[in-house]
């Protein structure tokens, strides 16, 4: 990231998360409720666990960075308590164990206490193997509690902080579950509003294919097993110029892919018709340019590139999809290994886990269109306070319902400021003798 920078902090079971957003211009509209919002959306969800559902609450604090319900342009620190702390304060504490206390943990584990009993058994689909290879741990629960999916909601709350300011230069951002375990919502049967979709149990458009969906997760259940599905993001009011084509590492296409991307469950990303654009001749997936109309706004047919052409905003809605993988931790776990052994175990490590959590990653995945767009966006505009940032975007939208300008008028308009005493005017030439 360029202008906003964002870090996340803490373990699953762990005291707290923690999310620091540097970057965010002075004045901006902010508070812990507007946060909570996100946050309570990635807890919901047909499928979720007990954790998500009942233990966990999350509510951000704000510690920094905001005075009197304005952003301070200072970084702002977010803190999300675990609830669950309370449970785990021997098996994660921060200090070193005393004789006494390590006697204490050796003692629950050897009542039986899952909590306290070092991981071996590993899973497959986790972190668990490559992760305590490549740092020499010989308990993988120095691996999973970072791991988890519950940094997520570190993600979300910063998430929710970029959404704000996106909101006030006019850009949107929802997502809604398209698929679970191969039942697809059908596009003409999508008949649900948002605020209808945000309200049903797996925020989809498409009744009917939620009820089959449903029924899916349901007979995932009872076989002991996850499902999986696909999310997809739409940002809408997005102008046309964020990203470039000019390097790699400045595409909005490939920014978006990563942050989308590196959603641990997420494993793969599309935009618009995506892998269906390889099934199709070029003539039926190009989206015809159909000109200005009178406000300046460029129209087209389609939007089968998702908004996105040469890496760079084209100025259509951005239409981002990601295939969510089924959860690696199953109810009734599969044959594995053990780590320090590596002798093969009658099944890998359980503790808890949902059946599927395919909306709730669209919510996560909303916070990194999120921060990725509120990062070209300060890239692009600049401005160290939200008037500025709305001030140049203003602009730049004017700039463009009046067309392109040449190289030539360009110059020539510059040619007539006229010059601070004592020096040359900005025209190129030289400086008149003896200056």
């Amino acid at each position: 990231m360029g202008r906003l920078r964002f870090l996340t902090a803490g373990e699953s079971h762990g005291p707290a998360l923690a999310a620091t957003v540097e970057g965010i211009p002075a004045g901006l509209p902010l508070t812990a409720g507007e946060i909570a919002v996100d946050l309570a959306r990635r807890q919901r969800g047909y499928g979720r666990g007990a954790r998500s559902t009942s233990i966990e609450q999350d509510r951000a604090e704000i510690l920094s960075g905001v005075r009197h319900g304005l952003t301070l342009g200072s970084p702002i620190l977010l803190l999300i308590r675990n609830r669950d702390w309370v449970n785990w304060t021997r098996v994660m504490q921060v200090e070193p164990l005393t004789d006494e206390q390590a006697a204490e943990l050796a003692a629950m584990a050897a009542g039986g206490d899952k909590k306290a009993t070092p991981i071996t058994h590993l899973r497959a689909g986790h972190a668990d193997l490559a992760g305590a290879t490549k740092y020499g741990f010989d308990d993988v629960r120095n691996v999973l509690e970072r791991a988890s999916a519950r940094e997520t909601a570190a993600r979300v709350a910063a998430g929710a902080v970029a959404r704000s300011l996106l909101r006030h230069v006019g850009i949107d951002v929802w997502s809604f579950t398209a698929e679970v375990a191969g039942v697809a919502y059908d596009r003409a049967g999508a008949t649900r509003t948002r605020e209808e979709s945000e309200d049903s149990p797996l925020r989809c458009p498409d009744a009917d294919a939620e009820e089959r969906m449903i029924a899916r997760i349901d007979e995932a259940r009872a076989a002991g097993d996850t499902a999986g599905g696909v999310f997809e993001v739409i940002a809408t009011g997005v102008p046309i110029g964020l990203g470039s084509h000019v390097h790699w590492d400045r595409r909005l296409d490939a920014a978006l892919s990563g942050a989308v991307m590196s959603i641990p469950i997420v494993k793969g990303v599309e935009f618009g018709l995506g892998f269906e654009q390889t099934r199709r001749f070029g003539s039926a997936v190009m989206d015809v340019i159909e000109g200005r109309d009178g406000a300046g706004e460029w129209s087209r047919q389609t939007n089968n590139a998702g908004g996105l052409e040469g890496g760079i905003s084209n100025g259509q809605p951005i239409v981002v999809r990601g295939a969510v993988k089924p959860i690696s931790t199953l109810p009734r776990p599969l044959p594995s290994a053990d780590l320090v052994t590596g002798r093969p175990v009658e099944k890998g490590h359980y503790e808890r886990s949902d059946i599927c959590v395919v909306p709730a990653t669209g919510v996560v995945a909303e916070a990194m269109v999120c921060l990725t767009l509120a990062d070209f966006v300060l890239d692009k505009f600049g401005g160290d306070s939200l008037a500025e940032l709305t001030d140049n975007l203003a602009r730049h939208r004017e700039r463009i319902a009046k067309g392109p300008i040449s190289a030539t008028s360009a110059v020539s308009t510059v040619s007539t400021v006229s010059a601070a005493p004592g020096r040359a005017a900005i025209t190129g030439a030289a400086p008149a003798e003896g200056e």
